[in-house]
Formats: structure tokens, sequence, C-alpha cells
């Protein structure tokens, strides 16, 4: 009894492999074949791009909010004044920091001073909100301590300020030079509440990546920040930087535990939740739509695998007549179409790995080709278009891809399969 060849047997890959070869007069390949394969690279490296940049846009967007805010902030909920107004002080701020430094998962907490002030320096003027914050808690900031774009010396932040360096380009400013803040709620006297105005030192300029921080904020020490800000003897909250951002939520309870009072907490994800949501909504369907484009670019495939199978016939009753069975043809034919796929995915991998990697030469070509001004900070946040390449991206997009071109592939092998021979075989 004859042996039955296992399945994808060597002769089914060389009678493919000629299939694919043969020249269009033979009958091979045909255009469509062609368009399908340029059209799944496209598809597959659209898709990986997408996912590269939107995997690069979450990263640096939460790197830049985590490596200058607080993680978390303690704050009171305050008791209504003899003026009829909240009043939000924590007098003990030093002992609610230490007692936040206890719960386990937290790197460090500090007392806050916050106010919101104009900065000016000759004709030059700046909304600025000034973060009252000690030495020794600044440098725990990693976005402002740890700036790779940094001017000055942080060691001398007890001697004047830190600023942002978008407002030191919108004031003109350099390390050295002196500036006005102006508080509306300054000064009490008999007549009123006067401005206050005070000049100081810039010491330090420091860029976080992100527009927003780097144009307004500025860093002033807590005990100075007090007295400018009439905040003597309390501060407005207690910054809490936590190990785990990404799960802050789960310290939330151990937090309000440790302070043991009338207080709240509120994380970074409480303040940026809506554009994560909506982020994460965009995203998905990103997704959905390239996912569509893959299978679009896939369906040519069939188009293309029709009229192969169309123009093998004869051969495929040749093939049926010595003894190839219905299972060999299918698989032969199965061949032809998803080696298609798998080039083309191999392609659009390379395609979309390469546009991941040199991004940033790329973006710098098409802002000089377009005259620049193609990626406005003040808009989007961040100073540039950012890519993080991930493996689980592209295994998602190599999945997808494949996946689909498999699928698709079979109802026209099943077709070729199916001929009957003498039909095939009955006008040649």
């Amino acid at each position: 009894m004859a042996k039955t060849p296992p399945p994808f047997s060597r002769f089914e890959w060389m009678i493919a492999w000629r299939y694919l070869r043969a020249k269009r007069s033979e009958g091979g390949v045909s255009v469509m074949t062609w368009i399908s394969l340029i059209g799944i690279t496209l598809a597959v490296f659209a898709l990986i791009a997408t996912l590269a940049v939107r995997s690069g846009f979450r990263s640096e967007f939460v790197g830049t909010i985590l490596g200058a805010n607080a993680h978390a902030s303690l704050y009171s909920h305050g008791e209504v004044n003899l003026a009829g107004r909240l009043d939000r002080r924590i007098e003990d701020f030093d002992a609610l920091a230490a007692a936040a430094r206890e719960v386990e998962g937290v790197i460090t907490a500090a007392p806050l001073v916050k106010g919101q002030v104009m900065a000016s320096r000759g004709d030059r003027n700046a909304g600025a909100q000034v973060y009252g914050m000690r030495a020794e808690d600044l440098m725990q900031v990693p976005g402002v301590a740890g700036s790779s774009e940094a001017q000055g010396d942080l060691s001398r932040y007890g001697d004047g300020i830190a600023m942002g360096s978008g407002m030191a380009r919108t004031l003109g400013v350099r390390v050295g030079d002196r500036i006005k803040l102006i508080s509306p709620n300054g000064v009490r006297t008999a007549m009123g509440t006067s401005p206050r105005v005070n000049v100081y030192e810039v010491v330090y300029i420091f860029s976080v990546g992100r527009y927003d921080i780097d144009s307004t904020r500025v860093y002033m020490p807590f005990a100075e920040a007090q007295s400018y800000f009439n905040r003597e003897g309390y501060a407005d909250e207690v910054e809490v930087m936590v190990q785990d951002p990404e799960h802050v939520e789960r310290l939330v309870l151990p937090l309000l535990q440790a302070a043991g009072g009338d207080y709240g907490v509120w994380t970074w994800r409480d303040a940026s939740g809506s554009f994560l949501r909506a982020l994460e909504v965009e995203d998905n369907v990103m997704f959905i739509i390239l996912s569509i484009l893959v299978l679009v670019a896939t369906m040519n495939i069939v188009s293309g695998l029709v009229m192969l199978v169309k123009n093998k016939g004869r051969d495929i009753g040749i093939l049926r007549t010595l003894g190839l069975s219905e299972g060999s043809v299918m698989r032969v034919f199965f061949l032809c179409g998803s080696l298609t796929g798998v080039v083309g995915t191999i392609c659009g991998v390379i395609l979309g790995c390469l546009f991941a990697i040199y991004i940033d030469p790329i973006f710098s070509f098409v802002n000089f080709a377009m005259g620049g001004g193609v990626w406005d900070p003040s808009i989007r946040g961040i100073y540039a278009l950012p890519a993080e390449l991930r493996a689980g991206d592209v295994i998602t997009a190599v999945g997808l891809s494949l996946g689909l071109s498999f699928l698709v592939t079979i109802i026209p092998a099943r077709r070729a399969a199916r001929m009957n021979p003498v039909e095939a075989l009955r006008y040649e």
C-alpha cells in the first residue's frame, strides 16, 4: 500500500513556488497579487507605526506628568472661616508628611505652598504658577532636578528661584537675571490689600518636556513662599511621590488612614484621567480602522488567487489525474496565497520598525519640507512626535496580518481543490 505523503510536503512547496515564479503569459502571478502584496506591506507598516506612536505619546505624556508633578496630593477638606471662605490650610504639615512617608510604597512626601503671580522683566510679562518647596524636596522631583537641558546650579536654590525654560524664553531671562513677581494678594493695610512685588534672582532653569509646565512653573523656597503668599505657619497641601505611580490608586486608602484626619487624596490619574481615557478611546478606534485596512489588503489575495486558480485549471486537472488528493491541491494554492501575506507582513514589519527607530530624522525632514511649524507644542503639550517600539505591538500587527491572510486564502484554495478534473480537461 502506497504511503500517503505528509501535509505540506516538499513537492507541494515546489509546485506553489513554481506557480508564484511563473510569468504572466504562463498563467502565473497576476497584477492583483502584486497589489495585495504592496497593500499588506503598507497596511502592516501603518499599523506598526501607529501603535509605536501611540505607545510613545502615552509614555511621553505620562512620563512628563510624573516627572514634574506629585503622584498624589494630600489636602484638607477645610472649614468655612468668618469671612465665609473655605479655608484649606494644613498647619501640621510636617507631621502629615512624616506620616505619609511611613506608608509602604511612598518614596517621599513634602509640604507645598501654591500661588498664582505675574512674572515681569522689563516690558515682558507672563503668568506664573509658583510652587513653594524646600530644597531637599525639590531634589526629589526628577523632571526638575534631573533635567538634561537644565541651566544654573540647583544648590543655590535658597538664594533665588527656579523657573521653566519656556517662561525663561518668554521673559528673555538667563541664569543670574532678576525678575519681579507680582501677587494681587499681597500686603494687608488699613486701606485694604495691596499687591506684593518682590524681586528674585533666577538661579536655575529647567525643562521637563511639557510645554504647559515649562512655560508657567516657578519654584520658590518654602519659607519664602509662606511669607510671600501670607501662608506663615501652614501649607496648602502635601505632595507624595510613590514607587509605582501607574497603580497609585492602591495607596489612596493607606494614605487616608495615615493622615488620620479630615483629609482627602487627589492623584495624578484624577487630574489627567479624562485625557487618558480619551487617548485610550482614540487608540482603540485607530486600531480598529487600521485592522480594517489590513483586512482590505488581505482581501486582494482572494482576487489574485481566484485568477491564479482560473489560469491553472488545466494544471489542476492534470495533477488530480496523476493522483494528487484534494488536500494536496488545496495546500498548494493555500501556500500561494499565504506566502503573499507572509512576504507582505515581513516587509511591513521592516518598514514599520525603521519608521519607529528613525522617527526623529524623519520628523525633522517633514518639518523642514513643510517650512516648519508642523508640530505645535502649545497644542500637543510635548515638543516632538515620540515613538516607542514595543514587542507586543509588533506581535499584534504580525498576528493580525498573518491570521487574516491565512483565513481569506482558504476559500479560493478549497475552490481549487474541489475542481472536477474532467471538467478542467474537457476542452484541452
